[in-house]
């Protein structure tokens, strides 16, 4: 009898037990988590103000580039991107004070699973002491030991409703170590994020300071004079038309590729040179632009290259061009080794490339990466897709900043000196990028392919 009584009492005490293992504690840690959560619905909204402060300043430099091409604009879009990136750094700020916050949060959670955790090994690892030392009277003997029917059935219940209290508290000892791995991951993503944060911080930094140093040029440049302004975009023009009179000579020079060493187009081989923060604000400006990936000049005979033949000797534009504020991360379209860099703004009056990179692929396919206000990559180096190889600009011939993305098949693709080309040829030195010094890449026009049926 006095076993029978000792087995519903414990049957009682595991079952009240399995119930509380049920629960998350709450208490010394609920106004704190309170306070984090408020924190953290404040964040949320701060950010969205954030957000729809950086496209307003989208929208007004969107109606800027529709201008005319004067000082004022110029020097109006600079500023207007100054501040975009301002705005970007404190929402980069803000993520990161937000995702400091959500740790916190997670530290609570996993603590309280660790609590639960605690609790259930210790009301599994009592049940089954208990359940030992019962053990030591068999449940027929207690049952024949009984005085009567109903007390037997009574103690075959309660070792049933053991069995299933003890089977329960299983379960919730295995989804709380569940509930916590899941928590650990939960970790490990938010420090891998704040790490993100941290280096696109860093990244913004940089692009507020570039973004500077050209308003300080464009100023140096023209003594915040309009006139000056124009003849310095009359004479970038000029020059540009001799370059590529000069370039295209040197190209058409140059052994053609044999159909035979085009990689087979297909969409989707290459990546967009650029984040994806970046491609949903393209996204944005679909209507304005005509497109979702904010190209503002196309491959080929175009209706601009068609109107300015004069610039692109005839030949059609060899490139796309993607509108970039200056001081946006260029991203590596495929991984590849960089075959070279270089600086065509070194050599006075050489309004061409500007600051370039050139990376190699394993697939046959070379891209290029122009008018770039930086470069943090150099020949030799590995890259993989998606990595930051400079920030973009409006280095070289560029009016505007913008990237001027390339595609060519690798195999004729070569870093030369036009100035000391036209030497070899006999030619006489000429100004600007034939003068000498200015390395690019070159290649025949039969080595140019349309980015456009690779990405």
């Amino acid at each position: 009898m006095q076993t029978l009584r000792s087995l519903s009492f414990l049957l009682v005490l595991l079952v009240a037990c399995a119930g509380i293992g049920a629960v998350v504690p709450e208490g010394a840690f609920a106004q704190s988590e309170d306070e984090i959560k408020s924190q953290i619905s404040e964040h949320a909204q701060r950010i969205k103000d954030l957000e729809a402060e950086i496209a307003e300043a989208e929208r007004q430099r969107l109606i800027l580039n529709g201008q005319s091409q004067t000082l004022q604009t110029a020097i109006k879009s600079i500023d207007i991107t100054r501040q975009q990136t301002s705005t970007q750094i404190n929402l980069t700020q803000t993520r990161i004070s937000s995702t400091n916050l959500q740790l916190n949060e997670l530290s609570y959670n996993i603590e309280d699973t660790e609590q639960l955790i605690a609790l259930d090994k210790r009301t599994l690892e009592e049940s089954i002491r208990n359940m030992a030392e019962a053990g030591e009277i068999s449940l027929v003997e207690q049952v024949f030991a009984s005085g009567d029917l109903t007390e037997a059935w009574t103690a075959i219940d309660d070792a049933a409703s053991l069995n299933t209290a003890l089977r329960a508290n299983v379960a919730n000892l295995s989804q709380a170590k569940d509930a916590l791995g899941a928590q650990l991951q939960d970790v490990d993503a938010k420090k891998n994020e704040l790490t993100n944060l941290a280096s696109d911080l860093g990244i913004q930094k940089q692009s507020l300071d570039v973004q500077k140093s050209e308003k300080d040029r464009l100023l140096s440049q023209t003594k915040n004079q309009e006139s000056v302004y124009q003849d310095l975009i009359t004479r970038k023009r000029a020059e540009r038309a001799l370059f590529e009179q000069a370039l295209s000579s040197l190209e058409n020079s140059l052994k053609a590729v044999g159909q035979a060493e085009v990689p087979t187009v297909q969409t989707g081989v290459l990546a967009w040179p650029y984040s994806p923060s970046f491609a949903a604000a393209c996204e944005g400006k679909a209507g304005a632009l005509g497109n979702p990936r904010c190209i503002t000049q196309y491959f080929g005979n175009t209706a601009f290259a068609t109107a300015n033949s004069q610039i692109y000797n005839g030949s059609g534009h060899n490139a796309i061009d993607i509108g970039m504020p200056s001081g946006t991360p260029v991203q590596a379209a495929l991984s590849g080794t960089v075959m070279g860099t270089g600086n065509t703004d070194a050599v006075p009056g050489c309004f061409s490339f500007g600051k370039w990179v050139l990376i190699k692929h394993p697939n046959g396919l070379a891209t290029s990466y122009s008018h770039l206000s930086s470069i943090t990559v150099s020949a030799g180096q590995s890259v993989s897709t998606g990595q930051t190889i400079g920030l973009s600009g409006m280095t070289g011939y560029a009016t505007g900043p913008h990237l001027h993305f390339s595609v060519y098949v690798a195999t004729g693709v070569k870093i030369m000196d036009l100035g000391a080309w036209r030497k070899q040829q006999g030619q006489p030195a000429g100004t600007g990028c034939s003068a000498g010094g200015a390395v690019m890449p070159v290649a025949p026009p039969s080595a140019y392919l349309n980015p456009m049926s690779y990405l």
